[in-house]
């Protein structure tokens, strides 16, 4: 069986994070979302909410776990047994970024491939840090993300449910 890992901060997991896992949960026997942890990195839900978060996402493939690393996401792969590296790209700013890391991971493990799995098209301008820019004015993301991503956000971001002072 195919072991597969997507990786990635998911702050928070979007719809087009998740059109990407329904592609793998296709094509591969297992497939591992990885959130990944950096420190350096300034996120707004900690690691716990983001994997609490993919797990309900996930939930209906039964082949798709998620699991968490501090680590470079090569070692997490070879540490269990997965031969893909899965990365999804929404245009060619992502596509170019995402090759040099390719060739990054290549030369870290070079028994590891890259695959690269583009998001739905209608969901080619979705991310992460637009999300919360969106929130952050008051907007409606329901067609973005999971309800419970969307809800999470308006906790921590919409103006409108900050108590006045």
């Amino acid at each position: 069986m195919t072991i597969a890992v997507y990786a990635g901060s998911f702050d928070p997991v979007t719809a087009g994070h998740l059109s990407v896992v329904r592609q793998a949960a296709r094509l591969f026997g297992h497939v591992v979302v990885v959130v990944a942890i950096n420190p350096a990195k300034n996120t707004l839900l900690s690691p716990d909410e983001r994997v609490a978060l993919v797990r309900e996402a996930v939930a209906m493939h039964p082949n798709v776990t998620v699991a968490w690393t501090e680590g470079l996401i090569v070692d997490y792969a070879r540490a269990i047994g997965a031969s893909v590296l899965l990365r999804g790209v929404r245009g060619a700013t992502d596509a170019q970024f995402e090759t040099e890391l390719a060739r990054n991971n290549r030369a870290l493990a070079p028994e590891i491939s890259t695959l690269f799995l583009p998001a739905e098209a209608h969901l080619a301008e979705v991310s992460s840090s637009g999300l919360k820019q969106r929130v952050s004015r008051g907007e409606d993301v329901s067609a973005f993300c999971p309800p419970t991503v969307a809800a999470k956000l308006r906790e921590r971001l919409d103006p409108s449910l900050r108590s006045q002072p």
